[in-house]
This record gives structure tokens, C-alpha cells and sequence, in this order.
């Protein structure tokens, strides 16, 4: 029987690690993404090389309807999906004040609406089968807070809620919910803080380095697996001792 995954913003990063990963494992995957097609269909040859079948697929995890419509066409062109990684989101510095209300209001649809609305979309399939998992990407500043990203980290602190709460209202039905709280990880969108931040932050981290897309990969492929089949509701710490 044919396992899917479906990983959000998959194209690059963090969100392509964990996709290759997945495709190592087993699994067939959905490349969901939202601008980066070429990105996208360069994962998806990434993953059929590895033997399994995948598809990017384009959508804002943001618009409900687009979510429904991805989750169909990807049940129809791969099989349902019975692993759900919400990895897609967005962050950026700006102090409390100058956040505007359509910044803010972008936050809250990207990184924890989309993650409802990814949900909503699968949990049908997933309820009718009492099978399932849900991998939610959160971040460290969800769990310590962070200065000058505060819709972030507020977002990212929802995440965790969501995931303790959807585990115990979803695990009568077999179906387990944890999380990923990545550290500081070396991405294109950590280039942007510049050589003198990236490494304030490596000092800071007790292992003494940046993580790699590939180490959030592991940690999800793990709480995917057979593995972790009696681990719900945990948020998993992949940060290299950051906030320890």
C-alpha cells in the first residue's frame, strides 16, 4: 500500500529536506508550494529519483478552498494522504509598533490558519481510516518568544497549542499529533540576518553549529515512523541545546 505525505512550502529549506527524507522512508510525497515552481518540480525529480512518486502542486495554505483542492488532486493522482507535515510559514524582524495590521493579519493566515486549513482538509480520510499522522513545524522562539518577532513567535507558540489539543481530541481515533520546534537553521532565510548574526548564533548554540534542513528532516521522519506510533502530543525540540 502506497504511504503519502503531504509536506507545505516544500519546495526549498527546511520543508525540502523533510520531503527527501520522507521519500528515503518510503513515503510518496505532495511538493506543496506557493511561488518556487521550479524549486518545487526540481524536488519532485529529487524524489522519484529516490524511487517514489511525487507532485508539486501550487497553493496558500492560507486559502482554505486551494487547500481542499490540492488535498483532492493529490488523492487522486498519488492516494490519500495519511501524513500531514505543516511546515510552511512566514517570518520576518520588525519591532511590535511598526507591525501592520495586514502584516499581522498575514502571520495569522499563513502560519496557523494555513496549518487549519491543511488539517481540515485531511482529517475526513484520516477519520474514516483511524490511521494517521500530523507533524507540525513550529520554532524555539514558539516556545521562549523572540524581540522583534512577535507575530512570529505568537504563531509559532499557537502551533504547539494546536498540536497538544488536536492529540487529545484526535487520539480515540488512532490518529497522533506531534511537533517540531527547529533551532536556528541554515537556510536561505537566515542569509538575511547577515555573517556578523549567523555567527552570534552559532555561538549561542551549545553544539557549536547551525543546523541543517536534513536535522529537522530526521526528527520528523522519526515521529512519522512506526517508531514513535506511542508518541503524541510532544513538541521535539531539534536546536542543538539552544534553549536548554
Amino acid at each position: 500500500m502506497r504511504r503519502v505525505a503531504l509536506v507545505t512550502g516544500a519546495s526549498r529549506g527546511i520543508g525540502r529536506g523533510i520531503a527527501l527524507e520522507l521519500a528515503r522512508e518510503g513515503w510518496d510525497v505532495c511538493v506543496n508550494y506557493i511561488q518556487h515552481q521550479e524549486a518545487a518540480e526540481s524536488t519532485v525529480r529529487d524524489i522519484q529519483a529516490l524511487g517514489q512518486n511525487a507532485v508539486a502542486m501550487q497553493a496558500d495554505v492560507a486559502d482554505g478552498e486551494a487547500v481542499a483542492k490540492m488535498v483532492s488532486q493529490a488523492a487522486a493522482e498519488l492516494a490519500p494522504i495519511s501524513l500531514l507535515v505543516n511546515n510552511a510559514g512566514i517570518a520576518g524582524q520588525m519591532q511590535f509598533q511598526d507591525i501592520s495590521d495586514e502584516q499581522w493579519n498575514r502571520y495569522l493566515a499563513v502560519n496557523l490558519s494555513g496549518a487549519r486549513n491543511t488539517i481540515r482538509a485531511v482529517l475526513p480520510h484520516m477519520l474514516t481510516e483511524k490511521s494517521g499522522c500530523i507533524i507540525n513545524i513550529s520554532s524555539i522562539w514558539g516556545l521562549r518568544g523572540a524581540s522583534c518577532e512577535a507575530a512570529y513567535a505568537c504563531t509559532k507558540a499557537a502551533l504547539i497549542g494546536l498540536t497538544r489539543s488536536l492529540a487529545l481530541e484526535l487520539a480515540p481515533s488512532q490518529i497522533r499529533v506531534n511537533c517540531v520546534a527547529p533551532g536556528v537553521i541554515e537556510t536561505d532565510m537566515l542569509e538575511a540576518l547577515g555573517d556578523e548574526v549567523k555567527a552570534m548564533l552559532v555561538e549561542q548554540t551549545p553544539l557549536g553549529r547551525l543546523g541543517t534542513p536534513e536535522d529537522i528532516a530526521y526528527a520528523v521522519a522519526f515521529l512519522a515512523s512506526k517508531r514513535a506510533s506511542f508518541i503524541t502530543g510532544q513538541v521535539l525540540g531539534a536546536e542543538g541545546g539552544f534553549i536548554v
